[in-house]
């Protein structure tokens, strides 16, 4: 019976004071204006306001409807605000760098689960390696960057994934495989395989060779995990990789695994900007990989 087209023009005609101001506001002629008034006044069997007085003034009936107007007005145009920033919220680029090639083993299924819910998102994505791609994602090049290395900005939230293990491959023939743990010294005349990276970017190193001022004899890369491995596998040196993307090969005896001294844990983030953490699909993108890891990766830990 009553309309919220009712309800804006009430609140309209207190404004301007007048039904000519009224009809204008509106873009309504003021006889349409007129007809609407007469229509809600014959339904509610009352006159809503005083005609020919100025300002209008409000019968009680009015005044009834002001106040409902004034109460469910503010609530609807908030509720159109928020469905609008939802439906802007659904669509948006998300164009990420893996500062981790072995990510790529549960970033891929990830992205598909995460497509499915979200496929108004235009995805993409560039190799970590070529380049620091934080500061892209500073620049606004990069949307998300996936990374266990933290740099201290302003600008830049690190969003927790998962806690992992960094753990040697060795080969089955290597002196090392009857070892129950690598120290730093095992380096020093051993060949160590690595991706494309710079050498001050890779957690064995940052976090365990230079704090005991220790360097491989020799460096080869890969460019990739299964090439990586076989390497590995044929004692062409020795490689140090997440757990997580060495449990299989371990398991069919083509590799050892050994830990680090007493273990170096590392923790895996999502790196955005500061300003975007409230973006839904961003949200949801943390919690897509976040359970997607938890059920498909062995051996690491939740957050």
């Amino acid at each position: 019976m009553i309309e919220i087209k009712h309800l804006k023009t009430l609140t309209t005609l207190r404004e301007t004071g007048s039904l000519t101001a009224t009809a204008n506001a509106l873009y309504l002629t003021q006889s349409a204006l007129s007809h609407q008034f007469r229509e809600l006044e014959s339904r509610l069997g009352s006159p809503l306001f005083l005609r020919k007085t100025r300002p209008v003034r409000f019968t009680p009936e009015g005044l009834i409807l002001l106040g409902l107007a004034d109460d469910i007005l503010p609530k609807l145009h908030l509720a159109e605000h928020q469905l609008t920033h939802l439906k802007a919220e659904s669509t948006g680029r998300l164009h990420m760098a893996i500062d981790c090639h072995s990510c790529f083993q549960w970033l891929m299924p990830a992205l598909k689960s995460f497509q499915q819910h979200w496929p108004e998102v235009t995805l993409d994505f560039s190799s970590g390696f070529a380049f620091d791609p934080i500061p892209a994602l500073s620049a606004g090049e990069l949307d998300l960057v996936i990374t266990s290395d933290v740099q201290t900005r302003h600008d830049v939230y690190y969003h927790p994934l998962f806690d992992f293990e960094m753990r040697v491959i060795v080969s089955p023939n290597s002196p090392f495989a009857t070892q129950t743990q690598i120290y730093p010294e095992d380096f020093l005349d051993s060949t160590l395989i690595s991706y494309p990276v710079a050498k001050n970017r890779l957690d064995v190193v940052k976090h365990f060779l230079q704090p005991a001022h220790c360097e491989p004899k020799n460096w080869k890369h890969a460019d990739n995990t299964l090439m990586l491995i076989q390497m590995v596998s044929a004692n062409l040196g020795i490689a140090v990789l997440p757990n997580w993307a060495i449990t299989e090969f371990a398991q069919q005896k083509l590799v050892v695994s050994l830990p680090l001294g007493e273990g170096l844990w590392r923790r895996l983030f999502a790196a955005i900007r500061y300003n975007e953490q409230s973006r839904h699909y961003l949200q949801a993108f943390f919690s897509t990989a976040q359970s997607h890891c938890q059920e498909h990766l062995s051996d690491i830990k939740s957050i």
